[in-house]
């Protein structure tokens, strides 16, 4: 999005809303309850919790599901319910999953759980191998679903109180928004060659359950770009007060770079809150270094969070709309992998994840723009280093 496709400015939060639809043409939908779940010592147990309750269908999108006692509680919880006639489907990310034990699968699959894998490695499909699903769902009898950034392993448990902690918001949603998450899980289960429609399904309306408006938006990058790009883009260019960045990944491309200059150059406070000295991807560490330079210039603000590794993808505009989802503000997400991201309007949530990241930050070094521009000349070798590696991250 260029200068010359600026969107118009809005001023109420209908215009934020009406901005959002026009640019990605889906509408919101009203009455839905976002609740946000900070660390996994509250995400896992809701979502534990949730899935002990089932009385019709289970079904389970994810990326990483790796080892761990969650691991094994999470796998045991769906097998108890499949054993008991729920309709259990598992999707698993074939590359993101892969670590998954053996034990668990095995024993989802003898409690009667169908199980899925999404683009399996194959000679014949080499070009797959680089477009995974990245999306993280759960949804509960139609009714209740989880979406945002965790995992499922080891690394997620606990308060991120250190580095063997990671730091995460999930979210649990009720209300209209379910059939979003319910497409974009679907979407990805019939891709992997399952029956995506049963007529056990209800599908009633759904119940509205409180005051959010949410805009569902799920992307499959077959062309080396999804309309999370198009998102993140609307958001820098309609923005008039603030923009708020958390993400694990942080590697904007070069447009998406001067659109951030831009707001911060017309008045707009601009905060990325990114890993700092715990990561799991020191490429994405390089190829972000290599944007510092001129978004510092620019007036941008650059935060790394410093207890442990920090994966959450929350944007907030303005005090008005937020962004959630499975989605970073990096290459990957905004042109190779499919994502789920939910835009939510509602002044309480967006107040609730400002404070939270305002604790977060208050556990951040800021980047000085001064010292960076006199770093030395091996980290100026990384940046180029990732700079070539940038399409990766």
């Amino acid at each position: 999005m260029t200068d010359r496709q600026a969107a118009p400015t809005p001023h109420t939060t209908e215009d934020y809303r009406r901005c959002f639809e026009a640019a990605l043409g889906v509408p919101f939908t009203h009455g839905n309850r976002i609740d946000p779940l900070v660390n996994g010592c509250r995400i896992f147990p809701a979502m534990i919790e949730a899935i002990k309750a089932a009385r019709d269908s289970i079904d389970f999108l994810t990326f990483i599901y790796w080892q761990g006692d969650v691991a094994e509680r999470f796998g045991a919880a769906l097998a108890e319910r499949a054993r008991s006639g729920v309709a259990v489907r598992v999707l698993l990310d074939a590359f993101g999953a892969h670590r998954m034990p053996q034990s668990v699968v095995d024993q989802l699959a003898d409690a009667g759980a169908q199980i899925a894998w999404f683009r399996p490695k194959a000679r014949w499909r080499i070009w797959q191998i680089d477009n995974r699903t990245h999306r993280k769902i759960l949804i509960v009898d139609d009714r209740i679903g989880f979406t945002g950034g965790v995992g499922i392993a080891a690394e997620w448990d606990g308060d991120a109180r250190n580095p063997g902690e990671w730091r995460e918001t999930h979210f649990r949603m009720t209300g209209p928004v379910i059939d979003g998450l319910r497409g974009a899980f679907l979407s990805n289960w019939i891709e992997a060659g399952q029956l995506g429609f049963e007529q056990r399904r209800s599908y009633a309306p759904q119940p509205e359950t409180g005051d959010a408006a949410t805009q569902v938006i799920r992307t499959s990058a077959a062309v080396n770009y999804s309309d999370i790009a198009t998102l993140f883009r609307l958001v820098l260019t309609i923005a008039q007060s603030r923009v708020r960045i958390a993400t694990g990944y942080f590697v904007p491309d070069a447009d998406t770079i001067s659109l951030m200059c831009a707001a911060a150059e017309r008045g707009v406070v601009v905060e990325v809150l990114m890993p700092g000295p715990h990561t799991d991807s020191r490429v994405a560490t390089m190829a972000g270094e290599d944007t510092f330079a001129p978004l510092l210039e620019a007036g941008v603000r650059l935060y790394r969070f410093q207890p442990t590794m920090l994966h959450t993808k929350i944007v907030l505009v303005d005090e008005a709309l937020a962004v959630v989802g499975s989605a970073n503000f990096n290459h990957r997400s905004m042109g190779k992998d499919d994502e789920i991201a939910v835009a939510v309007v509602e002044n309480a949530l967006v107040a609730e994840l400002s404070d939270d990241y305002d604790h977060d930050l208050t556990r951040a070094e800021r980047v000085d723009a001064r010292a960076w521009s006199r770093r030395g000349p091996w980290q100026r070798v990384r940046e180029r280093v990732g700079r070539l590696l940038s399409p990766q991250a």
